[in-house]
């Protein structure tokens, strides 16, 4: 993608001060809950639920995503991991399981079904790392921001694509997610959602898609025709070149989407791809539909569409737009309810809902936004909230085995907390932060007791245990004092995370105990 050095440093200014504004969004109530459903091709055969109904845990880096996908009895067992903090090449490993096919350096959902994935909390962020979907199904990508993955530079991830998807893939849901790259091919970048190979039932929707030589296609070559039945509506796409989508066979739906600063090409619909393109705002931008760089045309029926400075080339060998009086060549049944915004609306729609971090607002099909009304994500599994009981028997499992930790206040250790001296402690960095045991194999336990250090009992606010293997809560509750009790189980690790405090926590001692 070949632009002005000014230009592209307007993109990059533009992106930071998006991330600067949507901070302030991360704490609004509901950033966690899902919308009602799927919508648009991803609601139809059969539908797509995610892991609706499975157990919900909790994961911080790449390589927790893909212990809990190989944690699970099969790869069709339903799961939801909510995903919080920044997910990089560098934590993400590969796990090996009955139940999973993951990779080093790529988010690999390969041959499962039945999994959500959705940012929570403070937001989550794959970092120059893709997500790559293969022979898989029933899948939901929600809430998360994918950003800067290469083809080319270091770190290389998933061929170049934010998001992936090849191979004999139905029913994927992706939805208000924010896709975005610093460039194009000369940059090291490839294309923002890419679909290929047999992907069918597919809906991306109240997404951004920013600063990128190309938006996304659907099928990867001319003679790759077998890719259909795609939505897209209530997308940003911004300061992008080409393929918003580019569509080879196959069918397609956009509508209500906001297009703007797109400098070669938009729509491109080909090799006798069919596509209804409705209610959409084109905005200074070039070519925004047509048949471009082949004389394998396609089709395309346009309703209610606005073209505000909108130019256009002229027909040639291979260039054929559909302007500069866009009309329909054909007719595209939707076998879906869906209610359209008018065209008029949509830029103010879009800019309110679309993108991670906007509490999934939606729009109610009047030119307004309203709050998800039902959320299929749940919270971690969790025992009810519990206050600490009394001193457990048996031996303290903590004493010699390994600690880690979120941060640490100078002067205090992880260490500490696992030396059987209560006149040394941790202390994070912070009023919050977590500690955790670890041990060389797998350990069962039941309870845990958290010793404050002397002058500080009562510091401690609100907290969780998490099982670190799986990011399952194992439970909650607040003040630290006594025996905190969780059904039994077997773990390599255990998290202690204080949520909040009166004060700066200082814990003495971080005791575990089978039962």
């Amino acid at each position: 993608m070949r632009r002005p050095v000014a230009l592209r440093l307007s993109a990059a200014l533009a992106t930071t001060a998006l991330s600067a504004a949507t901070a302030a969004v991360l704490l609004m109530p509901g950033a966690s809950a899902a919308t009602a459903g799927a919508t648009g091709y991803a609601s139809q055969n059969g539908g797509t639920t995610g892991g609706a109904g499975g157990q919900t845990v909790r994961a911080t880096t790449g390589t927790a995503i893909h212990a809990a996908l190989c944690g699970r009895a099969t790869s069709s067992t339903p799961i939801t991991i909510q995903v919080e903090g920044t997910i990089t090449v560098g934590n993400t490993s590969k796990v090996s399981g009955s139940s999973c096919n993951t990779a080093d350096g790529v988010i690999e959902l390969k041959q499962i079904s039945n999994v959500t994935i959705v940012g929570v909390g403070s937001g989550a962020v794959f970092d120059q790392i893709g997500i790559h979907v293969r022979e898989s199904s029933n899948i939901i990508i929600q809430n998360v921001t994918v950003q800067n993955v290469k083809k080319s530079g270091s770190p290389t991830s998933n061929g170049g694509d934010a998001i992936g998807m090849e191979s004999n893939v139905h029913n994927v849901w992706v939805d208000h997610v924010s896709l975005l790259a610093s460039g194009g091919e000369d940059e090291g970048y490839d294309s923002l959602i890419d679909l290929k190979n047999n992907t069918q039932y597919v809906t991306l929707s109240y997404s951004t898609l920013r600063n990128s030589g190309r938006g996304g296609l659907v099928g990867s070559s001319d003679s790759d025709l077998d890719s259909s039945f795609v939505t897209y509506h209530h997308n940003l796409y911004e300061n992008i070149d080409s393929r918003t989508p580019l569509l080879r066979g196959g069918t397609a739906h956009t509508y209500d989407n906001y297009f703007v600063g797109l400098t070669k090409s938009g729509i491109n619909s080909r090799a006798g791809a069919h596509v209804k393109v409705e209610n959409n705002y084109f905005k200074d931008s070039k070519d925004v539909l047509g048949t471009f760089y082949t004389d394998l045309t396609g089709y395309w029926q346009v309703a209610g569409n606005v073209y505000d400075n909108v130019t256009w080339t002229a027909d040639g060998t291979e260039n054929h737009p559909a302007g500069p009086d866009p009309q329909s060549n054909t007719t595209v049944s939707i076998p879906y309810s869906y209610a359209l915004d008018a065209a008029g609306c949509v830029p103010s729609i879009v800019t309110q809902t679309a993108g991670a971090n906007k509490g999934l607002q939606v729009s109610n099909g009047s030119c307004q936004t309203q709050s998800p009304t039902q959320s299929p994500t749940q919270s971690p599994t969790q025992s009810p909230t519990q206050s600490p009981t009394g001193q457990p028997g048996g031996t303290n499992l903590s004493l010699g085995a390994g600690s880690d930790g979120s941060s640490k206040a100078s002067g205090t250790s992880y260490g500490n907390v696992r030396d059987g001296d209560l006149g040394t402690y941790w202390s994070p960095a912070g009023s919050t932060g977590s500690i955790s045991i670890k041990w060389g194999s797998a350990t069962s336990i039941s309870k845990i007791v958290i010793r404050e250090a002397s002058g500080s009992a009562g510091s401690i606010g609100a907290w969780r245990v998490i099982d670190a293997d799986t990011g399952a809560v194992l439970t909650s509750g607040s003040g630290a004092g006594g025996t905190i009790s969780f059904p039994q189980t077997s773990l390599k690790k255990v998290t202690f995370e204080i949520t909040s405090s009166s004060g700066t926590p200082k814990v003495a001692e971080f005791e575990t105990y089978a039962g």
